[in-house]
């Protein structure tokens, strides 16, 4: 079975951390998100995978490069002239897809069982079965409704069965489903079809409604483990602080209340009276004296002078913060330089 990897977002709301990276590079405990994508499918038997990339597609193609001397697996690169959508991108590589595949989108965390949602799909005969996602709130997402058999009823109890109703972004009184669709999907080549050839599409808004109003079965499961759609700052956040919970995918060992990755540096809190709190303090960076930082990412080579606050923000690569500054919910892009005293909220800093 071979395994594609869409890689072609710019990932916007994550701006400026993407204004030099793709969204799939922006790392998460010192692993690009796409890594964890890439590890799923090789545990599940995926011998070969394909990234498909369009925007800073040099940097992926890089990270190919590194796979193929260091998985196990097969890996290449197709690259987009111009963006094509999630099954436009798929369709350039028919000729290659003859066979069952999967397809999953290379900018959310993934670690869970692939194998289950294999299984489940030969045992469906479904063309397509969808992996699903839980959540609270589901009015940001495109939500899915499940029978126990082809065109029934929707029961909101089911955990997989046949998809029987798309919703992107419903209000919650419309809201008839809290699972949503994960971005991955299991496909038999004769879906590719009815992807129209040269033209921008996409899966969730257009092939499998479409597919749906044909009739043809599609069947969907949740996820175990763990997903999580980094799309913005605040849950690159949450998703660094759920792997550190849940001590999943971690290549270290993790202090109480905080990570330093290898080569990172943060003074005794003891004698310095600073406090770190589910923070992750990346390669080669340096925390000061009397800091208070709270929910937060501080990425590579970065300096934070002393006596500054940072809560809920994401501190990019080689960025120099000075003493006595407060950033709360800010994002600072890379080789960035904030002087001293400076009181930040909710801002986008960088380019």
């Amino acid at each position: 079975m071979i395994g594609v990897i869409m890689a072609g977002g710019k990932g916007t709301r994550l701006y400026p951390l993407t204004a030099n990276r793709p969204k799939p590079l922006v790392q998460v405990l010192g692993k690009p998100v796409i890594d964890y994508v890439s590890d799923a499918l090789l545990d599940a038997g995926i011998a070969e995978v394909i990234l498909t990339t369009g925007y800073q597609g040099e940097g992926l193609i890089s990270l190919v490069e590194d796979w193929n001397n260091n998985k196990s697996g097969m890996f290449s690169v197709s690259n987009e002239d111009r963006p094509m959508g999630t099954a436009g991108s798929v369709k350039l590589l028919q000729d290659k897809l003859t066979e069952t595949f999967i397809v999953a989108s290379g900018d959310a965390i993934l670690s869970s069982n692939l194998e289950n949602l294999i299984s489940a799909h030969k045992l469906s005969n479904a063309k397509m079965t969808m992996a699903l996602w839980e959540v609270d709130d589901p009015t940001q997402f495109g939500i899915v409704g499940l029978s126990s058999q082809v065109g029934g009823q929707i029961n909101p109890d089911l955990s997989e069965g046949y998809i029987t109703k798309f919703l992107e972004k419903p209000s919650l009184e419309d809201a008839f489903s809290n699972v949503i669709n994960a971005g991955l999907y299991i496909i038999e080549p004769e879906v590719l079809e009815h992807i129209p050839f040269d033209t921008k599409y996409d899966f969730s808004k257009e092939l499998f409604p479409k597919l749906l109003e044909l009739g043809w079965p599609l069947y969907a499961m949740k996820l175990d483990g763990l997903w999580f759609d980094v799309g913005t700052p605040s849950e690159l956040i949450r998703a660094q602080n759920e792997l550190i919970a849940k001590r999943m995918d971690l290549p270290f060992t993790i202090p109480p209340g905080q990570v330093t990755l290898e080569g990172g540096y943060i003074f005794d809190t003891a004698k310095t009276q600073s406090k770190i709190i589910e923070t992750v303090i990346s390669h080669q960076s340096f925390v000061g004296k009397d800091c208070d930082i709270e929910s937060s990412l501080i990425m590579n080579n970065s300096v934070i002078g002393d006596n500054t606050i940072i809560k809920n923000s994401v501190i990019g690569n080689n960025v120099k913060i000075a003493a006595n500054c407060v950033l709360t919910g800010c994002v600072v892009g890379d080789n960035v330089t904030i002087g001293s005293g400076k009181k930040l909220t909710g801002q986008k800093i960088g380019s």
